[in-house]
């Protein structure tokens, strides 16, 4: 099953991770959160990815948030305890990557649809795209996507959306600030591809140095975190793509990365 509900493709330097469940809207199961974070595994330990692009399959639904038809209701209340976990396990995966992420986005995010595209580095969204927490309209709290919320915009804004369950158009989650770019529908895989590219081409222990540094300093305060970067300013500086950036620069050329 883990085969026919993600897809996993590279190409170019970029992989695509696809949740392949266009008949029920892309839905979250246990089985599917495995199956995303086994694909993310598999990107990470691939020193040829320099870039994953998370999506869903069809053209209805990133995805619609929690399978209620998933067999894990069924089971009893540790294991449903434990599974539930699951979801931030996947969040903190994608975080410590060490590789960029881009959200793919078209038609709905719903709520841990809505965290798990905010969980990304990047949300590239159609403009049909809607995102929304919508459990409070079932006696229900967004807990679990709590923190890519606030992380991705401000506290008050994300606390408003999960208290009202409304839902958010592309232009206003654009306004908001927490989608990166909203083009048209016929556009969406060519902005995507565009960005993608445009970080595959940078050099990827920079990327990852710096990108690491960006999660590590997310919560520190001003002075921790001013420390920690002046460190890894020193780490950077002592890689080969940094001198090979410098050396480009001065001859007027492309540079080469090495990734070291």
């Amino acid at each position: 099953m883990t085969a026919a509900t993600v897809r996993y493709d590279v190409e170019a330097g970029i992989a695509t991770v696809t949740i392949d469940r266009p008949d029920r809207r892309n839905a979250l199961t246990r089985e599917v959160l495995g199956a995303l974070r086994d694909k993310l595994r598999a990107a990470g330990g691939d020193d040829d990815v320099r870039v994953v692009v998370l999506t869903g399959a069809g053209t209805e639904a990133f995805s619609a948030g929690a399978d209620l038809t998933d067999p894990l209701m069924e089971a009893g209340v540790a294991d449903r305890h434990d599974a539930r976990g699951e979801l931030a396990r996947l969040f903190e995966d994608l975080w410590t990557l060490g590789k960029p992420t881009i959200a793919r986005v078209r038609g709905y995010a719903l709520a841990g649809g809505f965290g798990l595209c905010l969980a990304c580095d990047l949300v590239v969204a159609a403009d049909d795209a809607v995102f929304g927490a919508p459990e409070i309209g079932v006696g229900l709290w967004p807990y679990m996507i709590t923190v890519p919320l606030v992380r991705s915009m401000p506290p008050r804004k994300a606390l408003e959306l999960m208290l009202t369950g409304r839902r958010v158009d592309a232009a206003e989650a654009e306004r908001i600030g927490f989608v990166t770019r909203v083009v048209p529908v016929a556009e969406l895989d060519g902005a995507v591809a565009e960005l993608a590219a445009s970080i595959a081409a940078r050099s990827p222990a920079v990327v990852r140095l710096g990108r690491d540094s960006f999660y590590a300093v997310w919560d520190q305060s001003a002075p921790d975190a001013l420390r920690h970067l002046q460190a890894m300013l020193s780490v950077t500086l002592a890689t080969e793509d940094a001198a090979e950036g410098a050396r480009a620069f001065i001859d007027k050329r492309a540079p080469v990365w090495k990734g070291r």
